[in-house]
């Protein structure tokens, strides 16, 4: 049984974001980068999968500010292999990561063949979730997202997702290996780490790094950020009060006196 997981690093929104020269993407260089919370429940979830069945787990990322501090981190968890994609620029779209990450899968020695890949849901930076069913779409699998718990029968190759629904339905799917899941939630907490259990890995596990295939999009359309612009502090808010015929009519009046309707 080979398990991978696919990490994501995002900015830190505890600090406040700062835009580019150029206007149209976050500058990385100025932000604090950390592992993306659905990653890290992806990451446990596998990790109880190699308790249960005895797994290889490899950890597979794109360079970025910050990573190794993650690949560490997932070596001291339990990882058995953990693997950087180096040669890209920063802020690589959605499709272009989806795409170097499935050629690196697919081409690098080691990573094929894999029973089941994990990754986060969604990101912070990322709310539609693409990653996951872009990544099965190239190398061929069936993916299912929003997961909450799988239950794995290595006897026949299948794997039982639960999937979450809103109003707190869930359901119960049983899905063909290999396979890609987005992970919504563990079914546990992520596990915390000693520091000294990562600054030992740190001396002891080596991060290996595969070298981009290419950047093209393969096809999927495309969309171009035209302009980014930081919050304006407003200094002060009003109330509409009234009838809902008045309150929607001056509503619309706020916003088309600013140019939004």
């Amino acid at each position: 049984m080979h398990i991978l997981v696919l990490l994501k690093m995002v900015p830190d929104v505890v600090e406040d974001l700062e835009i580019a020269s150029g206007g149209t993407a976050l500058d990385l260089d100025c932000q604090r980068m950390i592992l993306s919370e659905s990653d890290d429940h992806a990451l446990e979830q596998a990790l109880l999968l190699k308790e249960r069945h005895g797994a290889k787990l490899t950890v597979l990322a794109v360079d970025a500010a910050e990573v190794d501090d993650a690949l560490f981190t997932a070596a001291a968890k339990g990882a058995d292999r953990v693997m950087k994609i180096v040669g890209s620029d920063a802020g690589l779209t959605t499709r272009q990561a989806a795409r170097v990450l499935s050629q690196t899968i697919a081409e690098e020695p080691g990573l094929m063949p894999v029973d089941l890949i994990l990754t986060g849901v969604q990101a912070i930076d990322d709310l539609d979730g693409l990653i996951a069913p872009l990544v099965a779409d190239e190398l061929h699998m069936p993916y299912l997202g929003i997961i909450t718990g799988i239950a794995l029968d290595v006897s026949s190759d299948t794997a039982r997702a639960i999937k979450e629904y809103p109003s707190g339905v869930r359901g119960e799917f049983q899905i063909q290996l290999p396979a890609v899941l987005g992970i919504q939630a563990a079914e546990k907490p992520p596990r915390y780490v000693p520091v000294a259990k990562i600054r030992a890995a740190m001396k002891t596990v080596k991060i290996e790094c595969a070298q981009v295939l290419t950047l093209a999009d393969g096809g999927w359309p495309a969309v171009n950020v035209l302009e980014m612009k930081q919050n304006e502090p407003a200094g002060h808010a009003e109330m509409l009060e009234g009838a809902p015929a008045q309150v929607s009519a001056r509503l619309c009046e706020i916003l088309a006196g600013r140019g939004l309707f």
